[in-house]
């Protein structure tokens, strides 16, 4: 089952703002995760474990330094959830 995009963006965008304690509508599909929005590593993969969680999807290791924004993190998602 595919989701559509829009939807898993709102979710990843939900779960950020929740796990980052950023109100949504901060949360700019461009923001930089550690630059834009402070959020550090140990954060950072609290985030990407939340987002496999949410969809059964494995983010490869080497993928995880490569996540530095929502926009990012989109793609990813839906290349995984594609696969």
């Amino acid at each position: 089952m595919k989701n559509d995009l829009e939807t898993i963006k709102k979710e990843i965008r939900g779960l950020v703002s929740e796990l980052a304690e950023i109100p949504v509508k901060d949360l700019r599909d461009t923001a930089r995760f550690a630059e834009d929005l402070g959020i550090d590593s140990m954060k950072a993969l609290e985030i990407v474990a939340a987002v496999e969680k949410k969809y059964r999807v494995i983010v490869p290791e080497e993928e995880i330094p490569t996540i530095r924004s929502l926009q990012q993190m989109f793609v990813l998602i839906e290349k995984l959830l594609n696969k």
